[in-house]
């Protein structure tokens, strides 16, 4: 007779946690009247309360939904179990930008948490910032052996600084070309209330022991055409993450008229210190996430005005960030929603602004409602200052026709297949909407480059080395999956 197999049962799931632990925020009524921080941060011992509501899913939906697959689920689980030290090295591992984006990444891992299904999803990005405020997060980036080759990184912004990073651990001679006085290209423009410039400064601290130069005041592509680069400066691959720091307008009568300004331009000038003033009533025109940054920057600068928010389409097709609209709207955004812009109307400044009603009519080739006008429904907004905010596009002078780059609006190669590669080889270019996405495509590119330059020294790629100097070489966990293909 078989001797009896005992019978081993299963673990019990996790039982699962519906109700986050508040993150601490500053009441509406007070922020408004300057440029605190609006979200703080968890105290250790709230962070590990949050951090155990994690179920530990076999399948990390969070991962696989961050476009520079951040393994959330790993610091997590340190957190829950107050290895703080070991999170921050699981977070700086992956994201050399944690200190910016535990701040204002517009965490899509959240979006696809399981927790989600039954109450409010684990505050990823908040544990993120616990593990650097708790944990050693003073780590320096170690080069891996040299390879003797040299990139030129033009633009400082999210994608720029990531390529760096990436092409840096792995032994390569970096230089990053910026045209401002200071570095981060886009993220110069996120209000104090949510990052500041020290935080774009923190992560660049650890970067010091890896081989880049930084050069500012330089505007590749207008001081010298970006192919000396490759001919004369003695660089085999150049990465373009020019961004998108051009502003779209609006079209109609009156955009001239003093009063009107650009969003990007008006949170680039508060952001250094500049005094703008704005009157007391404001019109912030679009309905994206410069327009929400816009709205409540123009709230602060207007010591108690009144800010009003106009968006052609309705609240459900804007593609701003839930949060900043919530955040707009509980410090006392009016929004106007199906109107757009007719006109500016005013004398030597602007007085008032025309606009129309619209309805939502077919959807546009992109999926959205088209919006249509309402014949006679036109109707003044008395203001002092309008703010466009309604788009943005790249600075393609020095990267036009003439070098048969072919790049599109967004600053990314034309007609691209899968790859990087502008249509001039050894020159690549990447970006995206967000700080996080920008981050995930220039990842990508900087692997791409890495393959370039490997066939050009007759070698082939590894995954990336650790880039703290251990012994193992960076791979995901067994089970992961490839991040989404990141859109343009």
């Amino acid at each position: 007779m078989a001797p009896e197999t005992a019978v081993v049962p299963k673990p019990a799931p996790p039982k699962l946690n519906p109700v986050r632990v508040p993150i601490p925020e500053e009441p509406a009524a007070e922020r408004v009247a300057d440029f605190r921080e609006v979200l703080h941060a968890y105290s250790r011992e709230d962070a590990i309360l949050e951090a155990k509501r994690c179920i530990q899913c076999r399948r990390p939906w969070c991962v696989e939904a961050c476009p520079i697959t951040q393994d959330a689920r790993e610091y997590i689980r340190l957190i829950a179990a107050a290895d703080f030290d070991g999170a921050a090295r699981v977070t700086l591992r992956e994201d050399p930008l944690a200190t910016c984006l535990c701040k204002v990444c517009y965490h899509y891992c959240e979006d696809a948490c399981v927790v989600k299904k039954k109450g409010v999803p684990i505050a990823i990005r908040q544990l993120k910032r616990a593990a650097l405020d708790y944990g050693r997060s003073d780590l320096v980036y170690v080069p891996s052996r040299p390879k003797g080759q040299r990139v030129a990184v033009v633009g400082s912004g999210p994608a720029g600084l990531e390529v760096a990073w990436e092409l840096g651990v792995r032994g390569y001679s970096v230089t990053v070309f910026e045209q401002e006085a200071r570095f981060g290209g886009l993220m110069q423009t996120i209000p104090p209330y949510r990052m500041t410039d020290e935080d774009v400064e923190t992560d660049r601290a650890r970067f010091r022991d890896l081989d880049i130069t930084w050069r500012r005041g330089v505007k590749v592509g207008v001081d010298f055409p970006v192919d000396r680069l490759l001919r004369e400066d003695g660089y085999q691959a150049v990465f373009l993450g020019i961004g998108t720091p051009l502003h779209r307008i609006l079209s109609v009568e009156g955009e001239r008229r003093p009063g009107v300004l650009p969003a990007l331009d008006f949170l680039k000038r508060v952001n250094r210190g500049e005094d703008v003033p704005v009157g007391r009533e404001i019109v912030v025109v679009g309905g994206g996430d410069v327009a929400m940054d816009a709205v409540r920057t123009a709230l602060r600068r207007s010591r108690g005005g009144r800010v009003t928010l106009v968006y052609r389409r309705g609240r459900e097709e804007m593609p701003a960030d839930a949060e900043e609209v919530h955040g707009a709207e509980s410090e006392g955004i009016r929004f106007l929603f199906q109107r757009a812009p007719v006109r500016i109307v005013g004398g030597d400044r602007v007085e008032g602004l025309v606009v129309q009603s619209m309805e939502l009519g077919p959807p546009d080739a992109g999926g959205r409602r088209r919006p249509v006008p309402i014949d006679g429904s036109e109707e003044t907004l008395p203001c002092d200052t309008v703010i466009v905010a309604v788009g943005q596009r790249a600075d393609l002078a020095g990267f036009g026709d003439e070098l048969g780059l072919r790049l599109t609006a967004q600053g990314w190669p034309e007609g691209r297949g899968p790859g990087f590669q502008t249509a001039v080889p050894g020159i690549f270019a990447a970006g995206g909407r967000s700080v996080v996405y920008a981050m995930g495509s220039a990842a990508e590119a900087a692997e791409e480059i890495d393959r370039y330059l490997a066939a050009r020294r007759g070698e082939t790629t590894g995954p990336r080395p650790d880039p703290f100097g251990g012994p193992a070489a960076f791979a995901r966990p067994a089970g992961y999956t490839t991040p989404i293909r990141l859109p343009p």
